[in-house]
């Protein structure tokens, strides 16, 4: 006699997510890392909602989701669902149950606005860097800076002149001189037209920042700012400080020619930082005093280590071509992605050792 294909389950079924999650499942060795940050940011948290009225979506979960996002390169929230739906990992590592139903896309996006306005995407960067310092991984004297550029979500068409009434269809440019100072795009008036080396095309773009130590390679700051000239170099002033903080002790900070000028170079020295920046043939702003110590030529081989991140934002994160606008927002998640940075980076080097 033929069987029929047509089963019926049990009424109840007793498991847990966690039991379909294989014991050498990558996110085995994340989640605890992840939890332990998150556990520290619990009271910051709890000031952002109010203790009366109906309980929205935990905070964990959302971040949680939003490492996952990062991690997997997925490009788009409802995407993210679909995952969050189908994928017994993603449910364990969120904290969700077979049969929690997942969110709507457009929920959890208005979730986040609590999150961005107190800046936990820092905090959450903050929180997994000591977890590095803890395990002494981190050097405390040694840095370096960076920045690069972040294209805007925004089209080029949406580039227009800031008094303009004319009926002149949306990106026809003929006779007509592009520049940031006339010119603002109607999408994202955050971004700026510019381009960072010669012979590349300028685009709608944003700028971030990052700060790292030279030891393993570990952010330890981030910024996000308009693109101009002098953005690199202002933004690279303000992560020193924080930094540094009240530490009377010196640190070295490195960085690429464009760091090269007469006033980052002094800027540095009146902050108590010896600044390892690489030096241009004419018209250098350091010399034999900094250049001659080993220490220079060591802080000019590990400051290319940050670039390390810039490539995995881009090409793993998602943000070589921005997802979002206004810096405050760009700024959150830029701050998550280097948070999940090293997060991969202290379990890659945890299980070396």
């Amino acid at each position: 006699m033929r069987g029929s294909d047509e089963s019926i389950g049990p009424m109840f079924v007793y498991v847990t997510t966690e039991q379909f999650i294989p014991k050498r499942h990558p996110l085995r060795t994340l989640k605890p890392l992840v939890d332990s940050a998150l556990s520290k940011l619990d009271r910051e948290l709890d000031t952002l909602y109010a203790s009366t009225g109906r309980p929205s979506i935990p905070p964990e979960y959302l971040l949680r989701g939003l490492v996952l996002q990062f991690l997997y390169s997925i490009r788009s929230f409802p995407l993210l669902m679909d995952h969050i739906q189908s994928d017994m990992a993603f449910r364990w590592f969120i904290g969700l149950s077979i049969d929690d139903k997942v969110w709507d896309q457009s929920v959890f996006s208005y979730n986040q606005a609590r999150l961005i306005k107190a800046d936990i995407g820092r905090r959450f960067l903050e929180e997994i860097t000591k977890q590095a310092a803890t395990k002494r991984l981190l050097s405390n004297e040694h840095f370096s800076v960076d920045g690069t550029l972040l294209e805007s979500l925004a089209s080029i068409k949406s580039f227009r002149p800031d008094d303009d009434d004319s009926e002149k269809p949306a990106g026809d440019f003929k006779g007509e001189k592009l520049s940031n100072d006339t010119h603002s795009s109607k999408t994202d008036p955050d971004a700026r037209l510019y381009k960072k080396s010669q012979g590349a095309s300028a685009k709608l773009s944003v700028m971030g920042h990052a700060m790292s130590e030279n030891d393993n390679g570990f952010i330890t700051q981030v910024a996000v700012t308009q693109a101009d000239g002098f953005a690199e170099r202002n933004a690279a002033k303000e992560m020193v400080k924080r930094q540094k903080g009240q530490r009377k002790k010196r640190i070295t900070v490195a960085g690429d020619k464009g760091f090269d000028t007469a006033d980052f170079v002094g800027a540095m020295r009146e902050m108590n930082v010896t600044p390892h920046v690489a030096s241009k043939k004419k018209g250098t702003a350091v010399d034999g005093r900094t250049t001659r110590h080993d220490s220079y030529k060591q802080s000019i081989k590990d400051r290319k280590k940050i670039e390390e991140f810039f490539g995995w934002a881009k090409v793993i994160a998602g943000f070589r071509k921005l997802r979002h606008v206004g810096l405050e927002k760009i700024r959150f998640y830029f701050s998550l992605a280097a948070g999940c940075y090293n997060l991969v980076k202290l379990r890659n080097i945890l299980a070396q050792t």
